[in-house]
């Protein structure tokens, strides 16, 4: 397993770095308000279609959450883009048992409520007009993993440009309340009912 590692420089100028990309490629940032309860881990689930979105959530956090972040990644990109381990991101570094491990691992951290664990379930990059979120099956094993006082919170995000040169991040939120026993299945139905109410307002929008 590969874990995060700290880096109080490295940490200081991406945070502001990050900040300063975002504002200066896009138009807008725009998220919806959520309530959650901030003694209790946040788990968030987001779709994942660019480059943008571990950004986009680390952001979304320095402004709305305030907790420890962390992101699950896969090897390749936590060797690939080497400065995020200093961001929060942890990956397994092969498969079988380490791919537990690194699921419990995100449960310890689920478990502290000073955390939050950024998840994309899809595991991979899809297009940002999909219709449907598929799930792995790793997400429910974190759950699982922790003594589940947590926030879980759908994020979607779309991207258009409209009038502007530059395009504006639209980010849904929702905290899910959690019905007592949590299954795959339920899990994925009520973030795409998210995701597609979502897509919905996204549609909506006129300027």
């Amino acid at each position: 397993m590969y874990l995060p590692k700290k880096n109080t420089i490295i940490y200081r100028f991406f945070t502001w770095y990050i900040k300063f990309i975002i504002k200066k490629d896009f138009t807008s940032f725009k998220h919806d308000s959520v309530s959650f309860q901030r003694d209790s881990s946040i788990l968030i689930i987001a779709n994942h279609f660019s480059w943008w979105d571990g950004f986009f959530i680390f952001y979304l956090n320095k402004i709305v959450f305030k907790k420890e972040f962390h992101v699950l990644v896969n090897a390749e990109n936590y060797h690939k883009v080497s400065f995020l381990k200093y961001l929060g991101a942890f990956a397994t570094s092969s498969g079988g048992k380490d791919v537990l491990n690194t699921l419990s691992y995100a449960g310890e951290l689920l478990s502290n409520p000073n955390n939050l664990v950024l998840v994309f379930p899809q595991g991979k990059l899809h297009s940002n007009h999909a219709q449907e979120i598929n799930f792995e099956k790793g997400v429910m094993q974190m759950i699982n993993s922790s003594n589940k006082k947590i926030n879980i919170i759908f994020a979607a995000t779309f991207i258009d440009y409209f009038s502007s040169r530059k395009p504006s991040v639209f980010m849904y939120l929702h905290n899910w309340d959690t019905e007592e026993y949590i299954s795959l299945q339920l899990l994925k139905s009520a973030y795409n009912k998210h995701y597609n109410t979502s897509l919905v307002k996204q549609t909506q929008i006129k300027e």
